[in-house]
């Protein structure tokens, strides 16, 4: 690796470290200038990484000096550095929507407890994205979901607190299934080293490899709330500020999907054709379920809760097709970013209208098309992109999907990606239809903060335009370590 003047990669996870703990001190009003300034250096920090990728290849970095396996790796390559670019760019968005959020709804204890919450989530988040080694990687992700279960309970209320305990149990039992089968392949091979584990199970597999990867799988479905571990995601997504809501949905379950496909790609490349069509059915069940449950839905929070369990099912869905053309990954990480994209600004725009009206149930929305407009369009573009409609990143993400499926002669996965986007024209169509009814005399509404609305709308222009210029993450994606 070329030297050079500033290593972005430890910086990534360093300076969210620091910035944290600075807020915790400053307190939520000053800590939030202090917290945007951070996640503004993190993006550049991000986009300095990509352009050293562009010209120079995969980047290593050995932590105090020390190769391995006596120290810690850390390793961008062209996956890692997409979600990293998606992880500082939207957390960056979603701070400055928190901050005239906790302001116009009050500095209660969520406000508080944000802007330092966030940035551990987003030091493991980053960590785990860099990190080499199964052990680190289950260090980072319990450092995430720590962090995400705080953010849930942050608030205070019964619901809340009842959430976040549901989640944090899950999080918990899944964390030791995961632990549990890196303990096994440590058994084995002596190593926690993916670079070094990679040809071993090449050259060899046995009865403990099954069963560890069986584990970690788990532990990983469990933590993504793929069906029909996704029961404690709703409650969850649910019942959380709206900034909170945004950023598990758009982020924190991407967290362990990255992981799948990680081993998936690299240690477990020798079983994954064995489990690949069961994550690819509970992808489906996911999808048809999540879906299900949103047209049933009577609050609009609950609604989008549901539309990321059913999202999340097409991420899924690669790992039947993964195939050397590389396509489904192209369309799995297409979809991870477009998702997170539109959902942050779904939740944000959500966010949006219930300040507005209220009241966060469907019923409530009579009349707000008139009242807030910019924040309905902003609705209805991010509903776009998970419908999978031209021209925006969910489209691309659908089309290189059904694409995979139909060189493979896959008709089936290719039919549910087409049925997945009816079904989320529909659910989000029955939130649009309500906003533009007539509402009754005695409504009144509230003012909210522009930037609010701005914010929400910038986003969701962005999973639209993604779309045009997606081929730059796909070149990303490209460029693979190699050890």
């Amino acid at each position: 690796m070329t030297e050079h003047l500033i290593d972005p990669i430890p910086w990534l996870i360093v300076l969210p470290l620091a910035w944290a703990a600075a807020t915790f001190l400053l307190g939520p009003r000053r800590g939030a200038r202090l917290a945007i300034a951070g996640l503004g250096g993190q993006l550049l920090l991000a986009l300095l990484l990509a352009a050293q990728l562009l010209t120079e290849g995969a980047q290593l970095h050995a932590v105090g000096g020390w190769d391995a396996p006596l120290g810690i790796e850390l390793v961008a390559d062209g996956l890692s550095v997409v979600m990293l670019l998606l992880t500082q760019s939207v957390t960056l968005s979603l701070a400055i929507y928190a901050r005239a959020y906790f302001a116009q709804t009050g500095q209660g204890a969520a406000a508080i407890w944000f802007w330092p919450l966030t940035g551990f989530l987003l030091a493991g988040m980053n960590a785990l994205l860099l990190s080499a080694d199964l052990f680190n990687l289950y260090v980072t992700l319990e450092l995430v979901s720590l962090a995400a279960v705080a953010l849930v309970a942050a608030g205070g209320g019964r619901a809340q607190v009842t959430a976040a305990l549901h989640y944090l149990l899950v999080s918990l039992a899944a964390s030791g299934t995961y632990l549990v089968g890196v303990a096994l392949i440590y058994g084995v091979y002596g190593s926690v080293s993916i670079a070094t584990l990679t040809p071993l199970v090449q050259a060899s597999t046995s009865p403990a490899i099954w069963l560890a990867a069986g584990l970690m799988a788990l532990g990983l479905m469990a933590k993504s709330a793929l069906f029909p571990f996704h029961f404690w995601l709703p409650p969850a997504h649910g019942g959380a500020p709206a900034p909170v809501s945004a950023l598990l949905s758009a982020l924190v379950v991407k967290a362990a999907f990255y992981l799948v496909l990680r081993l998936t790609l690299t240690v477990f490349a020798p079983l994954a054709e064995a489990g690949a069509d069961l994550l690819g059915l509970l992808g489906a069940v996911a999808i048809l379920w999540g879906s299900w449950q949103a047209l049933r839905a009577t609050h609009l929070k609950t609604l989008v809760a549901w539309s990321t369990v059913a999202q999340l099912g097409y991420l899924f869905l690669i790992f039947p097709l993964l195939a050397p053309d590389g396509l489904a990954l192209q369309a799995g990480t297409m979809q991870a970013v477009a998702h997170g994209l539109a959902k942050a600004a779904m939740f944000t725009a959500v966010g949006v209208l219930v300040l507005s009206t209220g009241r966060d149930t469907l019923d409530g929305l009579a009349g707000v098309a008139g009242r807030v407009p910019l924040t309905l369009f902003a609705f209805a573009l991010s509903g776009v992109t998970l419908m999978g409609l031209p021209p925006s990143g969910g489209f691309l993400a659908k089309w290189l999907l059904i694409d995979a499926a139909l060189r493979q002669g896959k008709w089936g996965w290719a039919a549910l990606v087409i049925i997945g986007g009816l079904l989320a024209a529909a659910y989000v169509f029955r939130v649009l239809r309500q906003a533009f009814l007539l509402a009754p005399e005695t409504v009144r509404f509230h003012s909210v903060p522009r930037s609010l609305e701005w914010v929400a709308f910038g986003l969701a222009v962005a999973s639209i335009l993604l779309g045009l210029r997606g081929m730059e993450l796909i070149r990303l994606l490209g460029i693979e370590f190699a050890p």
